[in-house]
Order: structure tokens, then sequence, then C-alpha cells
């Protein structure tokens, strides 16, 4: 497939959705990039590594914390990178928001890209500008909005992927066919984990479809202020789990969009929270749980989706069309205990 090229407000990024990474050399100067990739992408493509500059992080959301990005602008610093040097993210959704937000900072903000190499980065965590850091409970707290100049999509680090992954992917898939795409939630109930894994072209033509329906949502909302807060569908009580319960991110989110579409029938009048908790069951995502509502709640209204004494809360009308409410803390607080 051949480049696309998808405007935002400061900036373009250019797509490389069928590629591989041996044609990363054509895209940038090898002698001032920089990839930053971790210990177990590394370790089982290290070949793919050769005549690169090459910083390995630890892997795991535990490392998306400030001191991993200050670890990774010394070195920089010792390889004396420059305003001209690129950083190149190859990995997961750690990896990549970890490279964004350290090539934002660094001499005021320098080049990068991604070569995700996770299901769920390919059509999620990489795309849309979006790089940060947790601190403690607190989910990407702290971080920047900026787009990466390319995006490079090699389908081979799928053949490494373990299990979990694929189904941590599958989340993010799942949530965007619950708020923008009611034939791509058919599709999901057609097929299955087994059969898009055994299929190279399937897999290869649903990460392009969900790569591309969230980069036309943040081209619409770079910055948040309206449609693409439908983005965060499954995210707000999701992520208030995700570090207190040592979850997944697609575990995670799983449990949160279930808990929206429940919490979806009380407020909009959906009727289909059952095919939503049937379908994440098929995908081998969890869905209702026991958890500490007091605990979570209070984690939960530290969400950046919170003004003031209302959160904006992505619900849904029906399968395909996602809404965001902005409920009062206290009648949220009070819906939650009831659930």
């Amino acid at each position: 497939m051949k480049k696309r090229t998808y405007k935002f407000s400061n900036s373009s990024t250019d797509y490389y959705l069928a590629y591989g990474i041996s044609h990363l050399k054509e895209l940038v100067d090898q002698r001032n990039s920089v990839i930053i990739t971790d210990e177990n992408v590394f370790g089982y493509h290290e070949k793919r590594f050769k005549n690169w500059n090459v910083i390995v992080i630890m892997p795991g959301e535990e490392y998306k914390i400030q001191s991993t990005v200050d670890a990774v602008i010394e070195e920089l610093v010792a390889v004396q990178a420059d305003r001209k040097t690129t950083l190149i993210g190859v990995g997961g959704g750690v990896v990549t928001d970890i490279t964004g937000y350290a090539a934002s900072i660094y001499m005021r903000g320098i080049n990068f890209g991604f070569v995700p190499t996770t299901l769920l980065s390919m059509v999620d965590a990489s795309i849309g500008g979006k790089n940060g850091i947790d601190v403690g409970v607190y989910k990407n707290l702290v971080g920047t909005v900026r787009q990466p100049s390319f995006i490079l999509h090699d389908l081979i680090f799928l053949n490494s992927l373990p299990q979990a992954e694929w189904v941590n992917g599958f989340a993010e898939i799942i949530k965007h066919a619950c708020i923008k795409d009611a034939a791509m939630f058919r599709d999901l109930e057609a097929g299955s984990l087994k059969k898009y894994q055994g299929r190279k072209i399937s897999v290869c033509k649903l990460i392009q479809r969900n790569a591309i329906l969230k980069t036309k949502v943040v081209q619409q909302d770079e910055f948040e202020k309206g449609g693409r807060r439908l983005l965060n569908f499954g995210h707000t009580l999701g992520h208030a789990l995700e570090n207190q319960y040592e979850l997944s991110h697609g575990q995670a989110i799983s449990i949160g969009m279930a808990y929206a579409s429940v919490i979806s029938e009380k407020i909009t009048g959906f009727k289909e929270a059952d095919r939503v908790a049937r379908l994440l069951l098929k995908y081998n995502l969890p869905t209702f749980t026991q958890f500490d509502k007091q605990k979570v709640f209070d984690v939960l209204k530290m969400d950046k989706k919170r003004e003031r004494k209302v959160i904006n809360y992505v619900l849904l009308e029906k399968i395909g069309r996602g809404v965001v409410e902005a409920i009062p803390l206290d009648r949220l607080e009070k819906i939650f205990q009831d659930l």
C-alpha cells in the first residue's frame, strides 16, 4: 500500500499501512535517527535493529513514568542528539507514548515517527498525537498532543505477539465499532479471534479500517473539544481500574465498556448492553467484575474528562452511535453505587 498523508491542525502524518520496517531507512536519515523500543521487541527482532542507534527501555505500563523519560533523555544527550534528530518508537502503546512525549520536550520538540508492533498500538495507541506518562494510579495525567511525522505498519511484528496482546487489541477495535461503525460490529459478531488470526488479509483490512476511522475522528477534533471524546468509550472507568487492579489496557476498557453500556440504558435509553457484553466475551475480554466502587470512583474523579463538578462520559445511543453526556459527579456516584 502506498503512502497516505493525513493533515492535522498544525502538521501532517504520512501513513504506510502495509509496508515493512526494512523501508524505514528510506523515510529517515538513519545516521541521525534514534529508535526507542522495549526489551521484548528487541529480544524477538534484534536483527531488524542492526546499524540503528537504539535505546531499549523496560517493557510494561509500570515503566510509563517520568523516570523512564528522564533516562531516555540522558541517552539522547549522550549520543549528542540534536534538533535534526528523529526519534522512532518501535513497540506497543507504552513505547509510542514515551517516544512521542520525549520527542515533544527534548530541545523543545524534535521529529518523531512510529512503527507500532502490537495490534492495540496499530489500531489505536500510535494514532492521534496523544503522548504521555502515568503519575501513580492516574493514567496519562501528564503529556502532550503532537502528531508523529509518520506511522509505518509492518505486520511481521504480529507473528511474535502473545495471545493476550491480540485480545488486548480487539478491545479497541470493538470500541471503534460501538461508537462509529455498526457494520464493523456485525462483522466482528460474524467473525472470531481465531478467524482473524488465521487470515492475514482480513486482519490487515481490519487494522487499516480502524486506523483510518480513528484518524478521521482526530482530524475533526484534534484537541478533544468535542467529537474526539467519543474515543474514550470505556476509558473513564477503565483507566480508574487499570493501574489500581493491574489490568491490561484491553481488559480495563472492556470492563469499562460493559458498564458504560449499562449506564447508557439508564441515561440514553440504549437497549443492547447485552449485545455489547456478548461480543466482548466472544473475543475473550472481561465484562462485569467486583471492584471497590468508592476507591475506583475517587480515582475516576481525577479523570482528564472532568470539568469541575461534571464529567463528560461516553455512552451509546445505539450500536455504532456514541454520544458524550455531561453527568454531574454526584449523580454519577449514585449510578455507580447502584451498578
